[in-house]
C-alpha cells in the first residue's frame, strides 16, 4: 500500500511540475535563423493594426518572410479589454502559429462592434467558432497563463522600446516609424540584407 501511495505521489508531483510552468509560444513566422528580426507590437481592436495585416503584411511576407530573409514575431499590446480578450483567443491553441491572429484582423469589422465588452466578446466568439470549431472560447478567456504572457509582452514593450502606439515595428531592436508605409519598410529591410 505504501508503495502505491508513493508511486501515486511521485506521478502526481511529476505532472504538477510539468504543467505548473506552462510556456506560451510566441506567434512567429519565417526563418528563425534570419539575419533580420521584426517584432510587431499590436492591438487587435486597432484599425491601423488591421491595415498593417491586410495591406502591408502580405507584401512583407511575399518579399521577405517567405524568402527566408526575415523572421517576424507578433506581440500583443492590448489597448483595451476587448483587445486583451481577442489576444487570448489568438494565443489559445499555443502552437506558435499566427493563422487565427490574421483571421481576427482580416475580420475585425465583424467582431469589433457593439457598446460593451460583452457585445464584442459575443461577436468575437461567434466569428471564432466558425473559423476554429472546437476552440474552448471561455477556457481561453479564463486562461491566466495566456493572460500573463500577453500582459508581459505589453509591459516589456513599454519598458524596452517605449511603445506608446500600435502598430509599432521593431527591426533588429530598433523602432521603425510608419509601419504602414511599405515602400519605406522595404527600403529599410533591403539595407539590412
Amino acid at each position: 500500500m505504501k508503495k502505491t501511495i508513493l508511486l501515486f505521489l511521485t506521478i502526481f508531483f511529476y505532472f504538477e511540475t510539468i504543467f505548473a510552468d506552462v510556456k506560451i509560444k510566441p506567434l512567429l513566422e519565417g526563418n528563425v535563423e534570419a539575419k533580420i528580426s521584426v517584432i510587431v507590437y499590436e492591438s487587435l481592436t486597432c484599425g491601423h493594426c488591421a491595415k498593417f495585416h491586410t495591406e502591408t503584411y502580405p507584401k512583407l511576407k511575399k518579399d521577405f518572410i517567405d524568402t527566408g530573409l526575415v523572421k517576424i514575431e507578433f506581440r500583443s499590446f492590448p489597448l483595451d479589454l476587448a483587445s486583451l480578450n481577442a489576444s487570448k483567443i489568438a494565443h489559445c491553441k499555443n502552437d506558435g502559429k499566427s493563422d487565427l491572429l490574421h483571421f481576427l484582423y482580416e475580420n475585425q469589422k465583424k467582431w469589433v462592434q457593439g457598446e460593451t465588452v460583452e457585445d464584442l466578446n459575443k461577436h468575437l466568439k461567434d466569428l471564432t467558432i466558425k473559423y476554429e470549431n472546437g476552440l474552448d472560447f471561455e477556457g481561453c478567456l479564463n486562461d491566466k497563463d495566456i493572460e500573463d504572457h500577453i500582459l508581459n509582452d505589453r509591459i516589456s514593450g513599454s519598458k524596452k522600446f517605449n511603445i506608446q502606439a500600435t502598430p509599432t515595428l521593431i527591426i533588429n531592436d530598433k523602432k521603425f516609424d510608419n509601419p504602414n508605409n511599405y515602400k519605406k519598410l522595404k527600403k529599410t529591410l533591403e539595407k539590412l540584407i
